[in-house]
């Protein structure tokens, strides 16, 4: 109903699991790696735990966007099952074929372990993944572990994600489902929003959502926080009917009595006196902090102000005396990353944003045509991603941010070099020499750049396969431990140069998982030292 009064395209506020919705806070994050860590280990079972809303969820749905092709995915949405509805189930996803009526555990387990065994020799990983898993029974929680036995002595052929709330680490501290515990290999529990996290939240859903105004002053954001805990769902529920009243009123932007009358019909009149109460008695404890918190919180929002403003204040780490002379600005002098150039038109952000990135490349670029695209016909590839500024680091290579003013409205920018805590960036045409943090506060975490593939490229290098990459692949390794490549035979990724290649992951801080898939080779072209644009510049470096 508010969607047109507002101009957005969507309804922002929907408690659906959307991926393009989800706010990358630092939980968030960190329960996204640890699931990326768990499935490309390749040991069994992984665990995401948190209270409901949290996000558990959505994030789920995010790791699915990021798992290789070669996937093969089941799910089991409806945990109270008993064992044999559990093993028909996963047979059903999986599309594995057994008897009209079978009631024998023994028929659907045969099914699978011969599934999984086929899938494997294709290369292919198979992830069964469980929410709601703290209602499972201890009898199919124990089932599950028994259908992990199956592996080979690299890796386990099924690979299991339960999701659940904080109630499944009791189940599972159980005496009888020790063996099941010990097996987990990657955990984490997601948390609430702070209350900074909760308004670039809000601002993130409103802009994916295509509002690009301020709806909820700060005021309302503070409330907000208080009355929803920090739960991302809690937040959509109270949001979502605080603008239908703001709507029904005919006010442009939303005010307290809106947001606490959404408030009570959300939680209704005894659960909001109940909150009321609490945050009165709350209200008097910060009231003591507040006199001791005071200059210190001034100090901190006035440096930030600061930063904002462009050329009154260079960053702490960087001031223009000091500021290396490789990094120039080219029309802007102002030390931020906060907006757009006023005097270019938006729609131009993302294909100025790539025009700079094949630039850095040396590589041509048609603002016509599909950029990977493009990028393919260079006989380069496409990497879009989730991560930090941490992990682009690693891959060492310029890429493509997606930023967030602060209306909420996002554009695009290239960060083309980063030195110390000095990040060079391209942001339509103009360069600016910004600090990491101001990044960091104005980024959600996708980013896109490019890489270099080896010629004869078929795709993801697995144990097993030969051909002309597998060549590719021992030169790369033989260059970088300083000895002659094997030459005059057809190559085997065979065991010796999976062990070489394992070392080297370990070598860059990657999951030593022995598949040679794009950031393996991102980081064997920056280590055999393959021309290309670095990020991050080194000592006696331009």
């Amino acid at each position: 109903m508010y969607k047109e009064y507002f101009g957005l395209k969507e309804s922002p506020f929907s408690i659906a699991p959307d991926p393009r919705y989800l706010y990358m806070s630092d939980n968030h994050r960190e329960a996204l790696a640890h699931l990326l860590y768990g499935i490309n280990s390749d040991n069994g079972f992984v665990l995401l735990t948190g209270d409901v809303g949290t996000g558990k969820t959505t994030v789920c749905r995010c790791l699915l966007e990021q798992l290789p092709e070669n996937s093969n995915i089941a799910f089991i949405l409806n945990p109270k099952v008993t064992v044999d509805e559990l093993l028909a189930t996963l047979c059903d996803e999986l599309g594995i074929g057994y008897p009209p009526g079978n009631i024998s555990n023994k028929v659907f387990i045969d099914s699978i372990n011969a599934y999984l065994i086929n899938a494997n020799k294709k290369g292919r990983r198979t992830v069964l993944i469980v929410e709601e898993a703290q209602n499972l029974r201890p009898e199919v929680l124990e089932q599950i572990r028994l259908l992990t036995n199956l592996e080979t002595n690299e890796r386990k052929l099924l690979q299991i994600i339960m999701v659940g709330q904080p109630e499944l680490n009791e189940l599972l501290s159980r005496p009888e489902l020790r063996q099941l515990k010990q097996r987990i290999t990657a955990r984490y529990h997601l948390g609430p929003l702070t209350k900074q996290e909760l308004s670039a939240y809000v601002l993130h859903r409103l802009s994916i959502a295509g509002v690009n105004r301020k709806l909820f002053p700060s005021g309302t954001i503070d409330r907000l926080f208080q009355l929803s805990g920090g739960i991302p769902r809690m937040i959509n529920l109270l949001c979502d009917r605080t603008l239908l009243g703001t709507y029904v009123q005919g006010k442009s932007m939303v005010d307290l009595s809106t947001l606490n009358k959404a408030a009570r019909e959300v939680f209704g009149e005894p659960g909001e006196r109940m909150k009321m109460k609490k945050a009165f008695s709350w209200a008097i404890i910060s009231l003591l902090l507040i006199v001791c918190g005071t200059a210190l919180a001034t100090t901190y929002f006035s440096h930030r102000s600061k930063l904002f403003e462009g050329n009154k204040t260079e960053s702490p780490q960087m001031n223009v005396s000091q500021r290396p002379a490789e990094l120039p600005l080219a029309r802007d002098q102002k030390m931020n990353v906060s907006q757009w150039p006023a005097d270019l038109p938006l729609d131009r952000d993302q294909s100025m944003a790539f025009q700079a990135l094949f630039k850095q490349w040396e590589v041509p670029y048609d603002n016509r045509e599909d950029f990977c695209q493009q990028a393919q016909a260079q006989g380069l590839r496409c990497m879009k991603g989730l991560g930090s500024l941490s992990s682009i680091m690693k891959l060492n290579s310029p890429a493509v941010l997606k930023l967030f003013d602060d209306q909420g409205k996002e554009f695009y920018v290239t960060l083309a070099m980063i030195k110390g805590r000095a990040a060079t960036i391209e942001v339509g045409d103009e360069r600016r020499t910004v600090d990491l943090k101001e990044i960091e506060h104005r980024w959600l975490g996708n980013y896109t750049l490019l890489w270099r593939v080896p010629s004869n490229y078929r795709g993801d290098i697995y144990p097993g396969i030969t051909g002309p990459d597998v060549q590719w692949l021992d030169t790369q390794i033989a260059i970088i431990q300083g000895r002659k490549a094997r030459t005059g035979e057809v190559l085997t990724y065979d065991a010796q140069l999976i062990t070489q290649v394992k070392k080297f992951q370990i070598t860059e801080e990657m999951v030593p998982d022995g598949i040679v898939g794009p950031q393996t080779i991102i980081h064997l072209n920056t280590a055999s030292g393959i021309k290309a644009p670095r990020l991050v510049q080194q000592k006696g470096e331009k």
